[in-house]
């Protein structure tokens, strides 16, 4: 009996790059996230984990290499790409003015959700982010957790097979954290929906990510599964020991006080 021919990744970049000048954001970066997977993209900032981000989802073009997001050539094929994927960035994308309902309306119309399903899909948004009692208020009046959920309801309304998240919990409290890190996890559960998301949190990415990878001034320094990376280090490592060791040279030449203590720590716990 054979079996049929293998699915390829959700998402393939090969040997992606981008250069402004002689700078290099982002160096011949190379990776795949298989359908269905939370991936991570770790690293401080200036690694070119947004970068990344912005190419794949087509708001920038690569100097050089290539992406295939959901099947998509990101150059070739960026309108294909765009109505696949679900983006919720850093900066807060939600209108204030309006309401909740009104800002998932207006995300119908843009993604071309039809008609007939807006008002079904919209209602169920708003009860899996858990947003029903609020819908009807202005989103200025909302929390920093109450807006996250909004923007992740609008992301997912046209049911998009890969969704990128850049820093999805940045500057809430741990109670809204949770809430969203609950959101993604039960979402990946019920739809199967593969996602991306950038993180400076080595506590989020080891509760959601199956695999990570962690850049260093625009390169690949390590990629693999969590479990992995840490028992690669100890029977005690933490991600936040992986973390160091994969950039411990960038912090160390330019951090602070508190992060150059915290990696000579790490490097003569772990030797």
């Amino acid at each position: 009996m054979t079996s049929g021919p293998a699915r390829s990744p959700a998402i393939q970049t090969r040997a992606l790059s981008r250069t402004y000048g002689a700078l290099a954001a982002v160096q011949e970066l190379t990776f795949e996230v298989e359908h269905g997977a939370i991936f991570g993209l770790l690293g401080p900032n200036g690694a070119g984990k947004s970068t990344t981000i912005k190419m794949l989802t087509t708001l920038l073009p690569p100097s050089s290499g290539a992406a295939v997001v959901a099947g998509y050539d990101i150059v070739r094929q960026p309108a294909d790409v765009r109505r696949r994927i679900g983006y919720v960035p850093q900066l807060v994308s939600a209108d204030g003015g309006l309401t909740g309902r009104e800002n998932l309306a207006l995300s119908a119309k843009l993604y071309r959700v039809p008609r007939a399903e807006r008002g079904q899909r919209i209602r169920e948004a708003l009860a899996f982010m858990d947003l029903e009692t609020v819908a009807n208020h202005l989103v200025r009046t909302y929390s920093g957790g109450m807006i996250r959920r909004l923007e992740l309801a609008q992301a997912m309304l046209h049911e998009p097979d890969v969704l990128f998240l850049d820093e999805p919990t940045i500057g809430l409290d741990p109670v809204a954290r949770r809430a969203v890190w609950e959101r993604l996890l039960e979402l990946r559960r019920g739809s199967g929906m593969t996602m991306l998301l950038t993180t400076h949190d080595m506590e989020e990415a080891d509760a959601l990510c199956d695999r990570l990878a962690i850049l260093h001034q625009g390169a690949l320094a390590v990629a693999g599964r969590p479990a992995d990376l840490k028992a690669a280090l100890g029977e005690n490592a933490t991600l936040e020991d992986v973390f160091i060791r994969a950039v411990g040279g960038s912090i160390e030449e330019g951090g602070t006080y508190r992060d150059v203590r915290r990696l000579r720590s790490t490097v003569r716990r772990l030797g």
